[in-house]
């Protein structure tokens, strides 16, 4: 379904999604069909976890002390899950900023091509999809349930990246420069922040990729890990899987809200909660 002439410009109209949703009254139908979930493979390695010396002087006592962690090959998300791909599998988007359905779209630039005359060019769903937000809105608990739909649908074995695996490819991995942020040594480069966010979260993939290809390790979302948050420990350590119990979950990368950013920033969430800055990042072991 296309119309000829001008392209588009799909995040221009991603951007606008709110203020269109209260106007299109369309019936949002999930497809429930398994997102294809594009991964990078990371070869394992050794590194230094925590404030780095290019993490700056005014890291936070949590990420201290630094100290050698070794992590073994895995796949990570090249970007964050989509409200898209979330939907596929739940059927429903808990989202407070909503992407336009792909249908929505459709309808919505037919009638401003029937009103107006003009002759724009309707992206296809996949083109569509890649410009998707990322869902938030979503607890830990959320999203392991999440995961066992998508494994049952799919035969695969998608999990949360362990904290240790998630900084290791912020930092780029084996192909590491030291940057400060994941991928560059300017934030407004590679995040989505409190400067330069609008106070919103934007579509995934849009700003400059780190050493290994990876989107928005920085910024956009945080991103929950399959941890239980706990202090760091300075003996050297091997695929650590965090605390061995505990009452809140890691989360890493900082968001669209928050001004600080850098690689080795870590908070923390209970399980159960949701917030409009909070979504996370698939992982999976290299088998």
């Amino acid at each position: 379904m296309k119309t000829k002439g001008k392209a588009v410009n799909v995040k221009h109209v991603m951007m606008e999604s709110m203020c269109l949703l209260p106007f299109l009254f369309l019936p949002a139908v999930a497809q429930y069909q398994p997102p294809e979930i594009e991964m990078i493979f990371v070869e394992g390695g050794s590194f230094m976890m925590g404030c780095t010396p290019e993490q700056g002087a005014y890291c936070n006592s949590n990420e201290r002390p630094v100290h050698q962690v070794t992590v073994k090959d895995f796949y990570i998300g090249k970007c964050e899950v989509t409200q898209a791909e979330w939907e596929s599998v739940m059927g429903e988007n808990p989202s407070y900023f909503h992407s336009l359905r792909w249908d929505d779209m459709v309808a919505y630039v037919q009638r401003i091509n029937e009103r107006s005359g003009t002759a724009y060019e309707i992206p296809t769903e996949a083109q569509w999809n890649k410009v998707a937000l990322p869902v938030e809105g979503v607890s830990w608990n959320d999203v392991q349930e999440f995961i066992r739909r998508l494994n049952a649908l799919t035969g695969k074995n998608y999990r949360l990246p362990t904290e240790a695996e998630w900084e290791y490819a912020a930092r780029g991995g084996e192909a590491s420069r030291n940057y400060k942020y994941s991928g560059a040594s300017v934030t407004g480069e590679s995040a989505w922040y409190g400067y330069n966010s609008g106070g919103q979260t934007h579509p995934v993939g849009v700003k400059k990729p780190n050493e290994l290809g990876i989107h928005d390790m920085n910024g956009n979302v945080w991103e929950w890990c399959s941890d239980w948050y706990g202090r760091y420990s300075g003996c050297s350590q091997a695929d650590p899987q965090g605390a061995q119990f505990g009452s809140q979950r890691v989360i890493r990368g900082g968001s669209w809200n928050r001004i600080t950013q850098r690689i080795s920033i870590r908070e923390n969430a209970l399980p159960g909660e949701s917030r409009s800055n909070l979504g996370f990042r698939l992982a999976c072991s290299f088998e």
